[in-house]
């Protein structure tokens, strides 16, 4: 009995002392990973609030918490208030003065392409989650601007060419007046016209409108088939509203969006959105890996992810990923290990791969707004009719304006 308790003694003090050892062992490969200082940088209070802003901070949340680097990792965040300026200003405070490593989100094109030479100054990474504009990664490319979710290219290319097949070979364009508005026009009228429609005519609104009236009658005197806007957030909104009160549809003509988020189709409803094609980035109800991920979202936020807050979750978890792969924050050994992955798999994106331009490559959905007595249950807004695959929606390297390879 003596024996036995002296050996049992001893079985338990070499266990305990190898468990004392692996935790060692643990605490200290937690302490090789270097702490992180990231920060959101996005629209808090205007137009794309919705689309990113808080929802944007709570998507980098669950990244950090599923990236199992807490602890490590501080995050910050601020609104730029789509003022190209005041982007640049804290862009640069938190790269140079506050040791940020990395930013993510930017929403609003010009405030991205004015980020983007920052980031390409100051050699540090910025992954545009939110901001449409090809030019990040083509006339602008720098290698540290990473486009992460979408581009003009990949929705107005697969809209135009989605609706050319359903017989709408005439258009009228109404766009927003800034960088990414004029890129999507100029956009559509060269794919209609290669594939045998007309544009019609187009006509330009401000950032921020409120009153679409001119601009729709411009467009019922064209006689258009289909009415294009690429507007987004609050702008979208009030134009949809607008377009219904004046009846285009009732006499004939189709309204279009080159997107649909589903903050808007909560915000005006099935009722008005129905029926409505489209390309998206991410859909909350895809399936289970997405479901799941929605389900945490919604506990935090009190709404389902748009497609740029989902890929505010991908960027700042592949980004962790990185730097706890490397045991470094450097950006170059950073995003070379990104670059060097051959397929990225999350919630958000299938088939990923980073292109050396700083495209971030992946399927994308074809969708449908449902009617209302399709949806089952809240939120339950789109049915997905197909997917791009990566290769097809986005531009190839071969493809690109940047001189990167």
């Amino acid at each position: 009995m003596i024996f036995r308790t002296l050996a049992a003694n001893i079985g338990a003090g070499l266990l305990g002392a190898a468990l004392l050892s692996m935790a060692q062992l643990w605490a200290a490969t937690a302490d090789a990973q270097p702490s992180v200082k990231i920060g959101v940088l996005t629209d808090m209070s205007s137009v794309y609030a919705d689309y990113a802003g808080p929802g944007s901070v709570d998507a980098a949340r669950l990244a950090i918490e599923d990236a199992e680097m807490a602890g490590k990792v501080e995050l910050l965040s601020a609104d730029h208030q789509n003022k190209p300026d005041v982007g640049v200003s804290i862009a640069r405070d938190w790269f140079e003065a506050k040791g940020v490593d990395a930013i993510f989100d930017v929403p609003t094109s010009s405030v991205a392409l004015a980020v983007n030479g920052v980031a390409g100054k100051d050699r540090k990474l910025v992954f545009f989650s939110t901001a449409i504009i090809d030019k990040l990664t083509e006339e602008d490319c720098n290698g540290y601007g990473l486009a992460w979710t979408w581009s003009i290219y990949s929705v107005s290319r697969s809209v135009a060419l989605m609706q050319l097949k359903r017989g709408m070979d005439t258009w009228f364009v109404i766009a927003q007046d800034y960088a990414t508005g004029h890129a999507m026009q100029a956009m559509i009228q060269d794919l209609v016209a290669a594939n045998g429609g007309k544009v019609l005519g187009a006509a330009r609104h401000p950032l921020g409108e409120t009153d679409y009236s001119s601009y729709l009658i411009q467009a019922q005197a064209s006689g258009a088939k289909i009415i294009a806007f690429t507007a987004g957030g609050t702008d979208l909104l009030n134009a949809m509203k607008q377009a219904r009160e004046f009846g285009l549809t009732q006499r004939g003509q189709t309204l279009g969006t080159m997107y649909t988020i589903i903050t808007d189709v909560k915000a005006i409803g099935l009722d008005a959105m129905q029926g409505l094609n489209f390309v998206s980035a991410f859909y909350w109800d895809r399936d289970d890996e997405t479901r799941a991920f929605a389900k945490r979202f919604m506990a935090v936020h009190h709404a389902m992810p748009t497609m740029f807050q989902a890929g505010v979750y991908s960027s700042v978890l592949n980004y962790l990923k990185a730097v706890r792969a490397t045991g470094s924050k450097d950006a170059d050994t950073v995003r070379d290990w990104l670059r060097a992955q051959p397929d990225i798999e999350d919630a958000f994106a299938r088939h990923g791969k980073l292109l050396p331009n700083g495209r971030f490559i992946h399927d994308m959905l074809v969708a449908r707004v449902k009617t209302p007595a399709e949806s089952k249950y809240p939120w339950d807004f789109y049915d997905v009719l197909g997917v791009v695959p990566a290769t097809e929606a986005f531009r190839t390297i071969e493809q690109s304006k940047c001189k990167l390879r």
